[in-house]
């Protein structure tokens, strides 16, 4: 892993986001296999993805932004900085969900604006939204490390990298979550596939420009930390535990949950 870790934050996000958005890739790809899956392992899958973003959230984001905090404003208001962009980024995303239109896989009605797009469209447009902090969160976690040296460095780049590789890990289901809807729909196997894998190809591009706005603005390094990690909660209690719980399988989405908080803890405490 030295190669990477000599590389600038800019082309590290780059690589972490291309893998997030692979594995995406690769669980739409089981579309082509099947036409459908357990609900029992959706629900499941769904869970875990919210307890990773949850454990991100804290451990790769928040907790960093907080200690970054305290170095420029002392330990009194070191909370202010993480807060305030914790707010803003719940904030901004609720934003965007009132105002976009897209529409959940288990839903009959779409969200945002009235459109007269296809409800093909609006199923991957929901999926990519939520995709868009999760990028964001990888970029703005490596752009940080550019502002630490010594260890500090190395230990936020393992932050970063653990982010990623919790990040990828969830994506495989979401990505299988987006194509199966689409395949049942009626569209062919290779283009739910296709539109599948192009909901997670908005990682690359969030996790650059996080990465390159911290490079530009340091200041504002631990507000972005914040404003990643409010918005990945936003989208974690308004879409993925609703979405999970939403069959009755609330037991099975909850322990997914629990395993995944704990994997991405497991990740960020060994990797960071």
């Amino acid at each position: 892993m030295n190669w990477f870790y000599q590389l600038g934050p800019i082309w590290q996000a780059l690589i972490a986001t291309i893998g997030t958005w692979l594995l995406t890739a690769l669980g739409a790809g089981l579309v082509i296999f099947t036409k459908n899956f357990s609900q029992k392992y959706l629900d499941a899958s769904l869970g875990m993805a919210a307890g990773v973003m949850i454990a991100a959230s804290f451990w790769s984001l928040l907790a960093p932004a907080i200690e970054m905090a305290e170095a420029t404003y002392g330990h009194t208001y070191r909370w202010i900085p993480p807060l305030t962009g914790f707010l803003a980024g719940a904030v901004f995303l609720w934003i965007c969900d009132k105002i976009l239109p897209h529409m959940h896989p288990s839903l009959a009605v779409p969200e945002g604006r009235k459109t007269s797009w296809q409800r093909s469209t609006l199923l991957v447009l929901a999926i990519t939204l939520h995709n868009i902090p999760e990028g964001l969160a990888v970029g703005v976690a490596f752009g940080a490390a550019a502002h630490l040296v010594g260890a500090a460095r190395t230990a936020q780049i393992g932050s970063a990298v653990a982010l990623a590789i919790g990040i990828g890990l969830q994506n495989f289901p979401e990505g299988t979550a987006v194509s199966l809807p689409l395949r049942r729909e009626g569209m062919s196997r290779s283009k739910a596939f296709w539109y599948g894998q192009l909901s997670g190809i908005v990682e690359p591009v969030a996790g650059v420009l996080g990465a390159a706005a911290v490079l530009m603005v340091s200041p504002l390094l631990p507000y972005a930390l914040g404003f990643a990690a409010g918005a990945m909660i936003f989208v974690v209690v308004e879409e993925l535990i609703p979405e999970s719980q939403r069959k009755g399988n609330v037991d099975l989405a909850t322990m997914g949950a629990v395993a995944g908080f704990a994997i991405m803890m497991t990740l960020d405490v060994a990797l960071g």
